[in-house]
């Protein structure tokens, strides 16, 4: 080909690719704007919050001297600081009102006790659940007779909480016995039904037993008549919808709360006394209250400021040690309100140990010394827990215990998981490979129980005493106020 056709061609493809370029200039650009909606999880961590309804209960929330507290708060506290955001609780005061506002989806979840149906799935989707508990039938002993099964509650007075799964099972009791009947209120909470058991006001209630284990530990008079097959699953309650990112974040933050233990750790925090109830010791401790306690409150008080720890707490120790006998001594020598040993008295400097002042105060010492000697990644309430074992056992002992634990790959700083090791200390098999060796190990655990138990039930009476305290003012100052005093 020759030079000058070669040429020609270049010049060709030179005006075709120009003509392009103008072609292409002349287009108007269009721009594409991309947008997409949120789900229900970034609109959460956007806003920077997490809406959760509840209402106030043992169980769910409540606030008292020590702060806010609560199973369900709890719980609900440490997805939302998973999620990176803050909580937002909204409190209603009747129990049928979260139902309407989670389907309306004006909150993000329910955290409230709320028990897993068939009805309830129709119209709400449910986390994964994280309790079991049971429907029990409640009376007071020494009144009406007991009903000792369904059948039983044929002709009975009996109230429950309006919206609740206890409405659902026995409007299925019913299919079976026609004659059943009920009322439903929504005014009262279950716990409130059962003080009202408890004040004879009610025949009978239905609730759930992890209320139940906790009412129970204030008005011990109140038994279980039986329960209503089946077992409940209490779980998270959401709003139907096709976007399931917070249901499945949820579900992601309850698994590992399973796996990692941290989930006993919580149930064991709230329900872990409750469920060593004694009839006669609560009955003979409710007594106490009112007959000793005022003899030594303010030292117990004077104690509790000194140290840090909850007067309470120091209380409901010396009740576990002494029954708040203040001359007190056993076989082994150990004496006074807070039982010390000989020992341990010439250490903090205390000369009488039947001085109760004294004791109370050498006691309280004690305790703080044992807490703050426990190795700084212990969180509260386990180190609590840890130094009253020690109080109890020795702190060689426990060390032993937390070792056990460790080898056998659980968490040594757990309480929950510790306690569990601690009786191993009484088997030969056991203690033998401990530095320590031989311990009554599960006279620790018993203690620990028994101290947070009375302190749940002291904590419980003081709050009791404000209410009463509060309304006997409201009655003085009406009275007053309808009093005609003469004009001066």
């Amino acid at each position: 080909m020759s030079e000058s056709n070669q040429q020609t061609k270049r010049l060709r493809r030179i005006r075709i690719i120009g003509i392009l370029v103008a072609v292409l200039l002349s287009i108007p650009v269009l721009i594409f704007e991309f947008t997409w909606e949120e789900n229900h999880l970034e609109r959460i961590q956007s806003a920077g919050k997490l809406s959760v309804i509840t209402f106030n209960g043992p169980t769910t929330y409540y606030k008292d001297a020590q702060g806010t507290g609560g199973f369900e708060y709890e719980l609900a506290r440490a997805f939302a600081n998973k999620l990176g955001v803050e909580l937002e609780i909204k409190l209603v005061n009747q129990f049928d009102k979260i139902m309407p506002e989670v389907k309306a989806a004006h909150v993000d979840l329910a955290a409230a006790g709320l028990s897993i149906s068939d009805a309830r799935k129709k119209h709400f989707s449910f986390s994964t659940p994280y309790q079991t508990i049971k429907q029990q039938v409640v009376f007071r002993g020494g009144g009406k007779k007991r009903p000792r099964r369904a059948a039983g509650l044929v002709g009975r007075d009996i109230m429950v909480t309006a919206g609740s799964s206890h409405v659902e099972r026995l409007e299925k009791l019913k299919e079976k016995y026609p004659e059943l009947s009920w009322q439903e209120t929504a005014d009262e909470t279950p716990e409130n039904l059962l003080i009202r058991v408890w004040e004879k006001e009610l025949d009978l209630t239905v609730a759930d037993s992890n209320i139940v284990a906790v009412v129970r530990q204030f008005y011990p008079d109140l038994n279980i008549a039986f329960s209503l097959p089946p077992d409940d699953k209490l779980a998270w309650m959401f709003a139907l919808s096709s976007d399931h990112s917070l249901l499945d974040a949820a579900n992601d933050f309850l698994k590992e709360m399973k796996s990692s233990g941290k989930l006993d750790r919580l149930l064991d925090r709230y329900y872990g006394p409750s469920s060593k109830f004694n009839y006669v010791n609560t009955k003979k401790f409710l007594e106490r209250i009112d007959q000793l306690l005022p003899e030594y409150e303010d030292m117990f008080s004077r104690a509790g400021k000194e140290t840090g720890i909850d007067w309470r707490l120091l209380a409901a120790q010396a009740y576990q040690e002494s029954h708040w006998d203040a001359d007190a001594v056993s076989p082994t020598g150990v004496r006074g309100i807070m039982m010390l040993t000989n020992d341990t008295a010439k250490r903090l400097k205390i000369n009488d140990r039947r001085n109760p002042e004294e004791s109370i105060e050498g006691g309280s010492r004690y305790l703080k010394i044992l807490m703050d000697n426990l190795p700084a990644r212990i969180q509260q309430p386990d180190r609590l827990w840890f130094a009253l074992a020690a109080y109890n056992i020795g702190v060689g002992h426990l060390e032993d215990a937390r070792i056990l634990t460790q080898k056998a790959g659980d968490d040594p700083d757990s309480w929950l998981d510790v306690k569990k090791y601690l009786p191993l200390l009484a088997k030969p098999e056991w203690h033998k490979k401990t530095r320590h060796g031989y311990a009554r190990g599960y006279e620790p655990v018993a203690y620990v129980n028994r101290v947070r138990g009375f302190y749940a039930i002291l904590s419980w009476s003081e709050a009791q005493q404000k209410k009463l305290a509060e309304i006997q003012r409201k009655k003085a100052a009406e009275i007053f106020n309808n009093i005609n005093l003469p004009a001066l």
